[in-house]
């Protein structure tokens, strides 16, 4: 495989099953005090003709991990780590798609928390460099220098998972991504569960048929 131009940490993970031609892809964007190894238990139950591609935030979490940006008081991110973490991975997610191996049409992203704000930041600004985004106890937070293209989603389709319990990031912030998706001409598919911040036997198997089904 020829080497993504990052300084980004990544590990990759060969696709188990190979298919005619490039391979599709996943990116797997981690929560804040976790790293790249993370999501990457959940390589085992996704699609085996994917090419996984699992990527390290930017800059150390305080207590452990690492982050994508750091919160202010009030709830806000600090905006300078926020535009680098997401022009980092928006560099790392083109670096994938040039990759010989890899199916450009067929780059998808996966999140979980944190990860998932990151996820949709990238695909809500670029939608055409993704064919779907795994959006998991996550949301849509807005930047006043990165104007959202609601309006473009035609190719790229989302799967928003949520638990109803969720302290960490309280479900009616995923109610509130489901709206602004409702007014948006997206395919979407929105699941709420009966969990807290985390991701269940349930959820993990609707994210995989989802998956699945868009690879076919």
């Amino acid at each position: 495989m020829n080497k993504i131009k990052t300084d980004l940490t990544y590990r990759h993970l060969e696709p188990k099953k190979k298919v005619s031609g490039a391979s599709p892809a996943i990116i797997l964007l981690h929560g804040r005090g976790a790293d790249e190894n993370d999501l990457l238990g959940l390589s085992p139950h996704l699609d085996e003709r994917l090419a996984i591609f699992s990527v390290r935030a930017p800059y150390p979490f305080e207590y452990g991990g690492f982050t994508y940006f750091q919160l202010k008081k009030d709830g806000t991110a600090d905006p300078t780590m926020f535009m680098e973490s997401y022009k980092r991975l928006l560099q790392f997610a083109e670096g994938v798609s040039l990759l010989h191996e890899v199916d450009a049409e067929k780059v998808f992203l996966m999140g979980f928390s944190m990860g998932t704000v990151m996820a949709y930041v990238l695909s809500l600004t670029h939608p055409e460099k993704f064919a779907g985004v795994v959006a998991q106890s996550g949301f849509v937070r807005d930047h006043p220098d990165l104007p959202f293209v609601w309006h473009k989603l035609d190719n790229c389709s989302f799967i928003i998972t949520h638990g109803v319990d969720d302290m960490v990031i309280p479900v009616r912030l995923a109610r509130d991504t489901k709206d602004k998706f409702s007014k948006s001409n997206a395919d979407f598919v929105y699941k709420e569960y009966p969990m807290g911040h985390q991701i269940s036997d349930e959820s993990l198997t609707d994210v995989c048929d989802w998956l699945k089904k868009k690879l076919e």
